[in-house]
């Protein structure tokens, strides 16, 4: 059997419904305030003249990560905003990641007032099982961090 790395999926979705108006969650779900909620982050900033035609924001983790984020798609109407990784320190073990989080109200139903969100992740073909197992819990965390700074609003 040789070395080579065990196929794997690289794509990632986590989704939760978060006991919160929709305009309550939708309120983080900006790049430069991902720090409001995710605990992980210690700070999230603007970063000034990285490009005149994106918008690119720093995230600083408290594991000593940093991580520049390149805002790709963002719409207020259809509540989502898509955003892919620039440049990170230390240097990523795979090529590239575009990440989107969706946001939907829930409008009946045991949930209704709620808010449904899902955090998805499409990484490169070099993204081994390790990558996406990682991508998933940290989703799993920063959603279960909105959850409790949207419920608090």
């Amino acid at each position: 059997m040789s070395s080579a790395a065990i196929p794997t999926s690289t794509a990632v979705v986590e989704s939760t419904v978060i006991r919160a108006p929709l305009a309550h969650v939708w309120h983080y779900i900006k790049l430069q305030d991902f720090s409001k909620f995710w605990s992980a982050i210690t700070k999230s900033e603007t970063v000034k003249g990285a490009s005149e035609e994106a918008d690119v924001f720093k995230w600083s983790f408290k594991d000593g990560t940093v991580l520049e984020v390149k805002q790709e798609e963002h719409s207020a109407i259809h509540h989502y905003i898509t955003y892919s990784i620039i440049t990170a320190q230390p240097e990523l073990t795979y090529s590239s990641v575009l990440s989107t989080i969706r946001c939907y109200a829930v409008t009946s139903g045991e949930a209704e007032g709620s808010t449904f969100v899902e955090w998805t992740g499409n990484f490169s073909s070099d993204a081994d099982a390790g990558v996406i197992q990682d991508a998933k819990f940290k989703r799993r965390e920063a959603l279960a961090d909105l959850a409790k700074a949207a419920a608090k609003k």
